[in-house]
């Protein structure tokens, strides 16, 4: 299990601001159910969903911007589980992108790649190896995208959200896996010790300019977007 403990460029708990935070929350002094269960509902739903500049920052990074997604968000749940004697793992895979049509929009949504680059991670307890995908969309925006489609009481598909059951989906970890995209997953890259690892391998296929109308144009754009859906 060591290796699934290291600190790494991307999983750099040993920052003070995670330090702090660890500190500040208590969450050491917490039996390791309790931590793990308090670390997932912190990156859920304090970190807020939304689009980083890169998928590579760093877990202290995604901790000061306040948001993220799938892969940042990520990285920051592992440090955070690192920091506090939790092993955990990534696994890398791609999604469709029609499940980030509404969170994408206009020119964005049209030019973005087909497949989006997404992972979860896997947390390692009572000699069991769990899924957890769900701390993606903070419950906020869930519960306002629910409440404008309240039609929807079986499979939903965008916004970032891909799940059979939109009424009940499983986004609380109770000693189970957790998916919120899961069934927008169109390849599978298997699991890395680290996100640093995943990236070496594997990261978003996009040409130089496009990459560049990300970062400077594209993610303000859906972060404008994902908050006014959250402050409906």
């Amino acid at each position: 299990m060591e290796r699934y403990l290291n600190e790494t460029p991307m999983l750099n708990f040993s920052d003070a601001s995670i330090q702090n935070l660890v500190e500040e929350r208590g969450w050491k002094k917490l039996d390791e159910f309790e931590r793990i269960k308090a670390i997932y509902n912190f990156v859920r739903d304090e970190i807020l969903f939304g689009y980083n500049v890169d998928d590579s920052v760093p877990a202290s990074k995604v901790l000061a911007d306040g948001y993220g997604q799938c892969n940042t968000k990520g990285t920051l749940f592992m440090a955070l589980l690192r920091s506090c004697g939790i092993p955990c793992r990534v696994h890398g895979f791609t999604i469709d992108k029609k499940l980030q049509e509404g969170a994408m929009t206009g020119f964005v949504y049209k030019r973005a790649p087909q497949n989006v680059f997404h992972s979860w991670v896997e947390v390692y307890f009572e000699e069991k190896w769990y899924e957890l995908e769900a701390f993606i969309l903070d419950k906020a925006y869930l519960n306002k995208l629910q409440e404008q489609n309240p039609e929807c009481t079986e499979a939903f598909c965008g916004y970032g959200v891909a799940v059979k059951d939109f009424k009940n989906p499983v986004i609380d970890f109770d000693r189970n896996n957790t998916y919120i995209q899961s069934e927008g997953i169109n390849q599978d890259f298997g699991v890395y010790d680290c996100p640093d690892d995943l990236l070496k391998e594997h990261h978003q296929e996009m040409s130089a300019i496009k990459a560049f109308a990300y970062k400077n144009l594209g993610r303000h754009l859906m972060n404008r977007n994902v908050k006014k859906i959250r402050n409906r």
